[in-house]
């Protein structure tokens, strides 16, 4: 057995997205924010979807997180993680409104409810146009529940 990462596609980084991508070398998950507003934009665009503003700038967050869905996968698409799988969206705490699609890790299959408090973890992959860190989540197991 190896530890290496499985294979995923990785996206293709710009200036756009290149904080999000590799906000995990740093341990953190990164989204662009509204200076005026507050307002939390992901994915990324060139101004604020609430208050129509420009002066964005690239902020962290806590990590912390809530599943509000998933399925698991059992269906074999392409070489990837082992079968089966978690696919989750989750809310980041912060702003309830960003949802990631993500996997859940480090979970039994039986164990994942939606509802349950999460947090990131990053998965690297070393790539010739840039390095990718995979934000996936976790069982939070110092949250309460309903926090």
């Amino acid at each position: 057995m190896t530890d290496a990462p499985p294979f995923r596609i990785l996206p293709r980084l710009t200036d756009a997205n290149r904080e999000f991508w590799q906000g995990g070398e740093h341990g953190e998950l990164r989204f662009w924010r509204c200076q005026d507003c507050t307002t939390y934009i992901h994915p990324p665009q060139p101004l604020c979807p609430h208050c129509h503003g420009k002066h964005l700038a690239v902020e962290p967050v806590s990590g912390r997180a809530t599943l509000a869905s998933f399925t698991v996968n059992h269906q074999p698409w392409m070489p990837g993680p082992e079968l089966p799988y978690v696919v989750g969206i989750v809310e980041i705490d912060e702003q309830p409104s960003v949802r990631l699609t993500t996997n859940v890790v480090h979970c039994a299959i039986d164990d994942v409810v939606i509802g349950m408090p999460v947090r990131v973890t990053f998965e690297h992959h070393a790539d010739a146009d840039g390095d990718v860190w995979i934000p996936l989540f976790e069982p939070d197991t110092n949250a309460e529940v309903g926090q």
